[in-house]
């Protein structure tokens, strides 16, 4: 852990209670993007829900997160790039004012060597910066107005699977009233911690977190991609982070990796189901439902420590 994260270890378990830490999948798990763009999230409603609707709604998404990676967050020139968080090349960022750097003339390639691994750093930084902001400071009213429709055409379609979900991050967390442009602040003495472990790429992940209203809850740095070291991987980095007595995991999602991770790392894990009758769906899942997780394995790892 660096110096940064040993502080807000510190803080968040300085009055002795648990710290709940959720590790969440992304798609089909806090949205729903795959399952719209191969027609499952329909045909699992046996011909209630328009299949090519569903369809026509992801390719929307696609092309809104694609062409905002490439005009703000230099997707162009890193797709091939892939770093496993923000800040993995934090030791090459020698913290040079990037106010005026000219990105497009940098002369910036893969990154093999030590110049060019500090030039991807300095683009990693202004995408956390971006991040950090939101939206607005980079989208034009009348794209945002587009993004906000979507958003709701989206819950509507997915009966409220957006929403649910993001209630649910809400519910865990503190938030503070509205600012002027609109715009929400976490309470960073909150106890949750929403972690985001995908097997998309960490560009597009952060800003699908962005267009779906999660930035507010998932910090930057709390977002993982594991295309390339895989979830267990990036679950024994989060473990490394948040190294405390105090602090309680559990992982959700759809797939068999991250069961197989928490499995691997005696964490509880949520299986979310797409199913429409299912209680592990959004609306469905709370924090009460995933409550009865932590407690099947933290208070009987208790009890049994007590027994000793």
């Amino acid at each position: 852990m660096n110096d940064n994260t040993s502080k807000k270890v510190e803080t968040l378990v300085s009055d002795g209670g648990p710290v709940n830490v959720y590790i969440w999948d992304m798609d089909e798990t806090l949205i729903l993007l795959r399952s719209l763009l191969n027609g499952t999230y329909a045909e699992s409603f046996n011909g209630s829900k328009d299949v090519q609707r569903g369809v026509e709604i992801g390719e929307m998404w696609e092309r809104h997160i694609l062409k905002i990676c490439d005009d703000c967050f230099f997707y162009k020139q890193i797709e091939d790039c892939n770093e496993p968080f923000i800040d993995s090349l934090r030791q090459y960022d020698d913290g040079k004012d990037l106010s005026l750097y000219d990105f497009k003339q940098d002369d910036f390639s893969t990154p093999t060597d030590d110049l060019n691994k500090r030039k991807l750093a300095y683009r990693h930084r202004a995408v956390a910066l971006k991040y950090e902001k939101g939206l607005r400071p980079f989208v034009d009213s009348e794209t945002m107005s587009v993004l906000d429709e979507l958003y709701n055409i989206t819950d509507g379609y997915t009966d409220r699977w957006l929403s649910s979900a993001r209630a649910f991050l809400e519910q865990c967390s503190c938030v503070k009233e509205a600012s002027g442009d609109g715009t929400s602040a976490i309470d960073q003495s909150s106890q949750d911690i929403h972690i985001l472990v995908t097997s998309g790429a960490l560009i597009p992940s952060l800003v699908k977190c962005m267009l779906f209203r999660l930035d507010t809850f998932i910090r930057h740095e709390n977002v993982y991609s594991s295309i390339d070291v895989g979830k267990l991987q990036c679950f024994k980095w989060i473990k490394e982070r948040f190294n405390h007595p105090n602090f309680r995991f559990c992982a959700i999602g759809d797939g068999w990796e991250e069961c197989a991770a928490a499995q691997a790392m005696q964490w509880p894990f949520v299986k979310i189901d797409l199913q429409p009758d299912s209680s592990h769906r959004f609306p469905g899942v709370t924090p009460k439902t995933v409550s009865y997780y932590f407690a099947a394995v933290y208070e009987n790892s208790d009890a049994e420590t007590k027994k000793e």
